[in-house]
């Protein structure tokens, strides 16, 4: 599909990574839910507040880093976005760590080359989407990186949570 109007997508990263931020490093030498590793891809959201959604399940509150910046790239109307829903994936898909099967859709998407931005339904929050983009397409270089702001949690978050 062709985006209609523009879009911004989030990243939430350590400062010092901003510079790197859609380079898909990370996730080419250790893989994620939807890559494996040696496959890069960037992982962005479609909006800021599931974007630290997604690093809140992914980071103790020990570990997060104290230096956040979130950063929105505009994806320009007219975009190719390819798109899968969640009514086309596996039951378990939710599960964690994420089954063997979205990766090798995402992989395979990323090495294909079609698209250079897939839109795949957040785990955390199926009714939202995460935006991947990939590095190695021609199109994700001209991509338009609009703001990039400090950002940090509200302590209130970090309270003890129910395993």
């Amino acid at each position: 599909m062709k985006l209609p109007k523009p879009l911004f997508v989030w990243r939430l990263v350590a400062k010092r990574h901003a510079a790197s931020a859609f380079d898909g490093e990370g996730a080419r030498l250790y893989g994620g839910r939807w890559n494996h590793p040696g496959v890069p891809v960037v992982y962005t959201s479609g909006t800021l507040s599931l974007a630290a959604i997604e690093l809140l399940v992914h980071v103790d509150p020990d570990e997060a880093p104290e230096d956040l910046v979130a950063i929105a790239v505009e994806l320009p109307a007219g975009i190719e976005v390819g798109e899968i829903l969640a009514e086309e994936l596996p039951e378990d898909w939710r599960s964690y760590p994420g089954p063997e099967a979205l990766k090798d859709l995402g992989s395979a998407w990323a090495r294909s080359g079609g698209t250079p931005v897939l839109r795949v339904p957040s785990a955390v929050i199926p009714e939202e989407a995460n935006y991947l983009l990939n590095p190695r397409h021609g199109v994700a270089s001209g991509l338009t990186i609009r703001k990039q702001t400090p950002f940090s949690f509200d302590r209130r978050l970090w309270k003890t949570r129910p395993p």
